[in-house]
């Protein structure tokens, strides 16, 4: 079966960010018009990079409710490396991105912030840096290769932090949405978890779905159009002034 989309929308712009490891790339995905009710910005795996099926989803369709969308591509990505960067080096130009962005005026009304895969660790790591006020991870790597390491302790820092929400295909190899929830509610937190059904971890149908492409669109795109605006009322710095 094919992914969930065929095409990766076009940036409004293309910006490059230095960071202390070579220069970053941010994909931004901006409202039609007017202040974007919130903003949303996203790390990639270590495989299709900010052209995930997932990723492409969410920025074609989340600007239209208000959300603008950035796609930040590390370091090593840009540079051409074919293997992904060390943990700390991720970690570190993250969280440069994520303040030259701000400092930019991303996420004026409302910061939320998270990754597909690899990505959504780093962005589980560093919530007390970046300080979102919600966080979204799509295909989290629970346990790569039949190995058991203890990574519930990421998402459960993220969700001690900020409300937290995982969108999970049930077909992922790394673990799917029952095995994400007990290992963070064994760490004494809680967050939403929410199973795309017949979905692997790169969110490919399976050959067998009773689904179609859309209605899987539709799911992600829905659930984090209410992760990002969940309490969005009347807070954050451009309505404080």
């Amino acid at each position: 079966m094919p992914p969930i989309t065929r095409h990766h929308p076009t940036a409004t712009r293309v910006e490059e960010i230095a960071t202390s490891y070579g220069p970053a790339r941010t994909h931004h995905f901006e409202v039609p018009y007017g202040v974007p009710r919130a903003s949303l910005i996203l790390g990639h795996g270590a495989g299709a990079g900010p052209r995930a099926p997932d990723l492409s989803v969410l920025a074609a369709g989340l600007p239209a409710f208000g959300i603008e969308v950035v796609l930040a591509e590390q370091p090593w990505h840009v540079a051409g490396r074919p293997v992904a960067a060390h943990r700390n080096e991720l970690d570190a130009a993250w969280i440069e991105i994520v303040s030259a962005l701000r400092r930019s005026g991303v996420g004026l009304r409302r910061l939320a912030v998270g990754g597909r895969s690899s990505g959504a660790r780093v962005a589980c790591r560093t919530v007390e840096a970046t300080k979102p006020a919600a966080v979204l991870c799509l295909a989290f790597p629970l346990s790569p290769g039949g190995q058991r390491p203890d990574r519930g302790a990421e998402l459960a820092a993220a969700a001690a932090y900020a409300p937290t929400t995982v969108i999970q295909g049930t077909r992922d190899r790394f673990g799917g949405p029952p095995d994400v929830a007990a290992v963070v509610a064994a760490h004494g937190q809680r967050l939403l978890t929410v199973a795309v059904p017949f979905c692997d971890h790169s969110f490919h149908l399976s050959a067998t779905a009773t689904i179609t492409d859309a209605e899987a669109r539709m799911v992600i795109v829905e659930v984090a159009r209410r992760a990002v605006l969940r309490s969005s009322g009347n807070s954050g710095p451009l309505l404080e002034r």
